[in-house]
């Protein structure tokens, strides 16, 4: 298994070029106690209270059915909540972010997730069309409580598939030789190159929570998003349609 980085104390002094160097041959890079936990707790507990415990399912039911991804996103910026901007203004991150994506990068959305107890999770895919290995997305992701075999939810990645083209079709939760599971803890920060193949563990617990703050390189649209790639299809999320079956 791929190494996990842990940070058990605040970090003054990072070695940025070392991370930039293991997010770029892997395609992810995992921080542990990135994030302080009583700052994961007071935005758990705002999520939390964004969407209580039953959310309404906001993708049409062909996406649901067909993507076999189970989430309801929240985009709190577009809301006029800036409560996240603690997390997208850590210096930290923004060193980090430049030592990956390099000069002229920008910010692209940032959005919550929500999973309810007893749902899929979501499905292998990749985030933005790969075949222009220039063109891609960053996800930026932090975990506000632990996820573990117990709560379910465990994320899914298939090392250095950010090098390849389209991910394999076939069924939208097999399992892949090659594959690791993650169990982000409370804080955790996971970087991860939207061409990566990945997917998320059904949900055992009450809830499973995440969110994003997404990145692009210099040069990317901001729509690089809105078509995915999954293993039977490609969707586009602007027009709610599936342009590709697989």
């Amino acid at each position: 298994m791929l190494p996990i980085i842990f940070l058990t104390d605040k970090i003054k002094i990072m070695d940025y070029k070392k991370y930039a160097e293991e997010f770029w041959e892997n395609g992810y890079l995992a921080i542990e106690n990135f994030f302080e936990a009583n700052l994961m707790d007071t935005l758990n507990t705002i999520i939390l209270d964004h969407y209580g415990m039953k959310p309404e399912w906001e993708h049409s039911d062909e996406f649901i059915k067909k993507s076999a991804t189970e989430v309801v996103p929240w985009f709190p910026f577009r809301e006029g909540n800036n409560v996240f901007d603690v997390i997208e203004k850590d210096a930290r991150l923004l060193n980090l972010t430049k030592t990956i994506l390099g000069d002229g990068w920008d910010k692209l959305y940032f959005m919550a997730m929500f999973s309810k107890k007893g749902t899929k999770g979501q499905a292998w895919h990749q985030d933005s069309p790969p075949e222009d290995h220039e063109q891609f997305n960053l996800n930026r992701l932090f975990y506000t409580h632990d996820i573990d075999e117990t709560t379910g939810g465990q994320t899914i990645v298939f090392p250095k598939t950010h090098l390849g083209e389209a991910i394999s079709s076939g069924d939208p939760h097999e399992n892949l030789d090659g594959q690791i599971t993650l169990s982000p803890k409370k804080g955790t920060l996971l970087i991860l190159h939207g061409h990566s193949w990945h997917r998320v563990l059904p949900v055992k617990g009450e809830y499973r929570l995440s969110a994003n703050s997404r990145a692009i390189p210099k040069d990317t649209p901001e729509d690089i998003t809105d078509i995915a790639v999954y293993r039977n299809m490609r969707y586009k999320f602007s027009t709610s349609e599936v342009i590709e079956e697989r």
